[in-house]
């Protein structure tokens, strides 16, 4: 794959000398527990293999399907989401809108699939958090229910979670925004639509304030299924890995123009798996 011309620049960037580069080695948060798949679409649609394989991880035509459409703002959200899997034969399928923490917990507690809609991740959070039903979908998880999310619904699975707001033209110290996550991809940062809308720079500066966590960049109609830290990737386009763990680097003042050397990139795509351990 030909990078872009701004992509390149930023990795250049990233190679230049510094006398002051010290090495720091920084060991990724253990996994909360052996746990049900992930399905992290990076958003533009999903393709039907990656469908296919939701419903054959959470039970076929008989899954319980819970869908939390919080990250969108239209007036008929979910129901597209409730329609693709109800073509695919799915039975049990349930619209979690309007949003409340009784019935939340009820269709997290019985779902072997939760599905995330995409929107503004920002706007899902909110809504998981003041429903107080962050730890249900964090435990029903861990019980093994798959969870999938697209766009919005995949940036919510790190456990530090980009918000949209960051510096788009340049690498530089603390310029992009994350707050908590659902946590559920215990040791990625996740970004999305990410070769299309040319968000490297965003992704790194995120990569490179928090090298413990590696930074995953998405392509649309493009995903990652994550279990036991094993990755595969699904879909049309690319999967772009950022590592910094074993990067050596300078301290930097906020806003400051970041630099680091050995700092890994991985390109993935469609059939390949990945393990970063």
């Amino acid at each position: 794959m030909r990078l872009p011309r701004s992509a390149s620049i930023l990795l250049c960037a990233l190679a230049a000398c510094s006398s002051e580069f010290t090495a720091t080695r920084h060991a990724p948060p253990p996994p909360l527990a052996v746990s049900g798949h992930l399905m992290v679409v990076g958003g533009g649609g999903t393709t039907p293999a990656m469908l296919a394989r939701m419903l054959e991880l959470a039970g076929g035509a008989q899954a319980n399907i819970a869908i939390f459409p919080q990250a969108s703002e239209l007036p008929d959200r979910g129901q597209g989401s409730r329609e693709m899997w109800t073509s695919l034969g799915a039975t049990h399928v349930t619209c979690l809108d309007p949003l409340t923490e009784a019935e939340g917990e009820k269709a997290i507690g019985e779902a072997t699939l939760i599905w995330f809609p995409g929107g503004d991740q920002t706007k899902l959070m909110k809504a998981l958090n003041e429903a107080r039903l962050v730890d249900d979908i964090q435990r029903r998880h861990r019980q093994g229910a798959v969870v999938g999310g697209t766009s919005a619904g995949a940036a919510v699975m790190s456990p530090l979670m980009l918000t949209g707001e960051a510096d788009l033209a340049s690498v530089r110290a603390q310029a992009t925004e994350l707050v908590p996550g659902l946590g559920l991809w215990h040791d990625a940062i996740v970004d999305q639509h990410f070769v299309k809308r040319q968000r490297w720079a965003r992704l790194i500066s995120a990569v490179l304030d928090h090298p413990e966590y590696v930074g995953v960049g998405i392509d649309e109609r493009t995903a990652v299924e994550v279990h036991d830290g094993t990755w595969r990737v699904w879909g049309d386009g690319s999967v772009v890995v950022f590592d910094a763990r074993r990067a050596e680097s300078v301290p930097h003042e906020t806003g400051s123009v970041i630099s680091a050397r050995g700092m890994s990139m991985t390109l993935l795509k469609d059939g390949e798996t990945f393990s970063p351990r």
